[in-house]
């Protein structure tokens, strides 16, 4: 990056002026998904280290668990008003600065022992992630020639299932072995090495003039983005109700021991699923979004009327993994395209409803918890699902067009 850039608005010549590029830059797009997996795995990590947190913090495990909730509400309030306020910035220099926030807060919360600053720390890394998630999928789109778009985006959204499915295991254990603080200290370092790592690769872009600036909730009037956002909405919060608690449903099937195989064997049907949907998200993103939701759909029926039997469940976790895995890149690909000139916009309404969809979709699940039981948590799914397929089918001209 340009070190003239000092200020928010870019003073480079035009993005148009650099000549198009013609084949994707993996080392770049890599750097992305390991940012993605940071932000990912930051989020999540505190779940499988709670009893070990909440006795260094002195509060309890349901108080401890509420770093992962702070976490999603820094994302939800903050995306659409920061991405709003940093249009003009370098993209660059925008990325650095929202991974450098993710090595502060993650460093802090390594080193507190205040159950409040912890809580602070948390805030901050997941305003960090509503600047990062608003940047990274329209990052690998302009990084890549038009026709290969969807295979960026899908390289770089590779990050989240591979901090769900190795990630969270990987850094429970360094945190069981080595204590929890360590795993923390862990994510910074690897944050201090992808800093170095997108300087050298990732090449910048520069902000939107002050002219070609439009409010936020101008992207909400473009064909197309209002179904996109609805999708997100109503597809993450079913998928969050049943992941949230899969544990407690599969210990209540009598499976709870084979929580970790069954969730690899999620985390490896949704890699599948995202090479198969970069390879062809450019021309059936239609077709493969609707596919997905009736495989995670289909997942969770299976789930539901299964007898507690190993075999059933884990080709239940495989379609839901299939099903799910390129569902990220599928909606970030569909607002991006709905979006046009209003794509970054329409990208900050997605990060924004994707992380209430989360929060809700945690609250949603313990009452239903609550209130009936694992038992019922899958059936939730495929209810939820049905409007979603709907809204998919109705948007045959703008948001998930015919191709």
């Amino acid at each position: 990056m340009s070190d003239t850039t000092t200020t928010g608005t870019s003073q480079q010549p035009p993005e148009a002026a650099a000549p198009p590029p013609t084949k994707l830059p993996l080392p770049a797009l890599l750097a992305l998904a390991t940012a993605v997996f940071v932000t990912s795995l930051t989020e999540t990590l505190p779940a499988g280290l709670l009893p070990a947190m909440s006795r260094s913090l002195g509060a309890t495990e349901s108080a401890t668990g509420q770093t992962v909730t702070v976490y999603a509400a820094g994302t939800f309030l903050t995306a659409i008003p920061l991405t709003a306020a940093t249009a003009g910035w370098n993209r660059g220099r925008l990325l650095l600065t929202a991974m450098a926030g993710f090595a502060v807060a993650n460093t802090v919360t390594a080193l507190s022992s205040s159950y409040a600053l912890t809580m602070t720390a948390r805030f901050v890394a997941g305003v960090a992630a509503g600047l990062a998630w608003a940047l990274l999928a329209g990052y690998a789109r302009r990084l890549a020639p038009p026709d290969l778009e969807g295979k960026a985006i899908a390289i770089a959204m590779a990050g989240i299932p591979v901090a769900l499915s190795l990630g969270v295991p990987a850094g429970t254990f360094l945190g069981t072995t080595l204590g929890w603080r360590t795993a923390f200290l862990a994510m910074t370092g690897l944050t201090v090495v992808l800093l170095a790592w997108i300087r050298l690769t990732v090449p910048d872009h520069p902000g939107r003039e002050r002219a070609a600036r439009t409010p936020m909730r101008h992207a909400l009037r473009v064909p197309g983005v209002p179904a996109v956002l609805t999708v997100t909405l109503v597809f993450v919060l079913a998928h969050t109700i049943l992941y949230a608690y899969i544990a407690p449903f599969l210990d209540d099937i009598g499976l709870g021991g084979s929580t970790d195989l069954i969730l690899l064997v999620f985390g490896a049907a949704s890699l599948l699923s995202i090479w198969a949907v970069g390879a062809l998200v450019h021309r059936r993103l239609r077709g493969l979004t609707l596919a997905g939701t009736v495989l995670v759909a289909a997942a969770a029926i299976l789930l539901a009327l299964t007898g507690g039997s190993a075999a059933p469940v884990c080709v239940a976790a495989a379609l839901w993994g299939l099903g799910w895995g390129g569902i990220p890149t599928l909606l970030q690909t569909a607002a991006g395209r709905a979006g046009g000139e209003q794509a970054d916009s329409a990208q900050a309404l997605l990060v924004t409803l994707w992380n209430v969809a989360m929060a809700g979709g945690g609250v949603a699940g313990g009452v239903l918890l609550h209130l009936s039981g694992p038992a019922a948590l899958p059936w939730a799914v495929p209810l939820l699902l049905t409007p979603v397929l709907a809204v998919i089918t109705a948007s045959r001209a703008h948001g998930f067009p015919r191709p």
